[in-house]
């Protein structure tokens, strides 16, 4: 299971934090610095795969890809495969190149919704839903249509709008 997904900075600012098990707020930030604490102490030519058991307890592995100013990092135990978690670092990350053009940390914290949505695609409670980065764009493109029509219905008929003018 997944227990984690966190997407922060290089000065460790985190830009999406997503939880699958109930933790309170100060835990997680700590957790979260902790993380970072890992993350920043590490060479850059060293394995991309950390044993979490000090940060998560046991059992806990993390898994990171470190893109331009950003961190991707999944933090999962023993039953998820540790190369199947790096390839969905990476649809994770295709995902949100196609949807942004060149993904950078800006459209991270400006696009904040459309990224939980992204998320929520590829894994939901903790669980791997969809490993295409296609797929996941067309159910992305689907909501995001649902919403722009949701958006344009009225619950008065212009009919009756116009009745007081």
């Amino acid at each position: 299971m997944i227990r984690a997904v966190i997407v922060m900075n290089t000065q460790g600012k985190p830009r999406l934090t997503k939880f699958y098990d109930y933790m309170p707020a100060e835990k997680q930030q700590e957790l979260i610095r902790r993380v970072f604490g890992v993350l920043c102490s590490r060479a850059e030519n060293v394995s991309n795969f950390v044993e979490a058991d000090s940060v998560f307890g046991l059992d806990t592995r993390l898994v990171y890809k470190h893109y331009a100013t950003l961190y991707f990092v999944f933090i999962f135990d023993s039953s998820e495969n540790e190369l199947a978690m790096l390839d969905l670092i990476q649809v994770f990350v295709e995902t949100l190149d196609k949807c942004f053009k060149n993904v950078c940390e800006l459209d991270i914290v400006f696009n904040y919704s459309k990224l939980h949505t992204i998320l929520d695609e590829v894994i939901f409670g903790g669980q791997v839903l969809e490993t295409s980065s296609t797929e996941v764009m067309k159910a992305v493109e689907e909501i995001s249509r649902l919403e722009a029509a949701s958006n344009t219905i009225t619950l008065v008929p212009k009919s009756i709008s116009g009745w007081r003018s």
